[in-house]
């Protein structure tokens, strides 16, 4: 598991899945702090992974880790949960992943919303939000105003990546949806896809173009 600083505030964490036919993948996730506090998004690919975050989070920032929010219901997003729910640590998720969790015999997030989710870090906001269907129906992304960062999971690609796992997507909303978010969030200086490098705005645009089919 690696973690980098992208904001004041926010790091970066990856971890790495075996794909399969796309070999291993890292995946992204992202830890919020903010006065002794912190939000994860998506735990690391496993159980060992994800309570090396969790020690790091308590043991190196000294933080209490307030709650994860796996943004869809594919391993790359919660299949670290049961480290998380060991220690007594929350989960929050889309109504939606709730049900597929129990659906494919999964992990299941304690606590589930319908369309937006606000929790405070500290004394700042940090809010999680479906904005329609992508790479799967279900899929969120979380945003923290203070620092202007999207964690747009797996809806979000890395400038020059392929479609990638289409399996329960919808292709003919996805851009749509990422339009929406483009929308919404004007001012972001730094969006995080679900796998690959961050960047900023370019990579909602990206998303768009590859995923609009004239």
């Amino acid at each position: 598991m690696l973690v980098n600083k992208i904001a004041p505030h926010v790091y970066q964490h990856i971890s790495y899945l075996n794909a399969g036919s796309f070999g291993l993948v890292p995946c992204n996730g992202l830890v919020i702090i903010n006065k002794n506090e912190a939000i994860i998004f998506d735990t690391p690919t496993g159980i060992d992974a994800s309570n090396e975050l969790i020690s790091w989070v308590e043991n190196g920032l000294h933080c209490k880790i307030k709650a994860i929010i796996p943004t869809h219901f594919h391993a790359d997003c919660l299949a670290g949960l049961d480290a998380f729910h060991k220690k007594n640590i929350p989960s929050y998720a889309n109504d939606s992943t709730i049900s597929l969790a129990k659906a494919f015999n999964k992990t299941v997030p304690m606590n589930g919303f319908s369309n937006s989710l606000e929790l405070k870090v500290g004394n700042q906001m940090v809010i999680a939000e479906f904005h329609g269907e992508g790479h799967t129906k279900d899929n969120i992304v979380g945003y923290f105003p203070y620092d202007e960062v999207l964690f747009g999971g797996c809806l979000v690609k890395e400038k020059g990546a392929g479609k990638g796992n289409l399996e329960d997507a919808n292709i003919v909303d996805w851009a749509h949806t990422v339009s929406k978010i483009k929308e919404k969030y004007k001012n972001l200086k730094v969006v995080v896809p679900g796998h690959g490098k961050s960047g900023g705005s370019e990579l909602l645009d990206y998303t768009i173009d590859l995923f609009t089919f004239n």
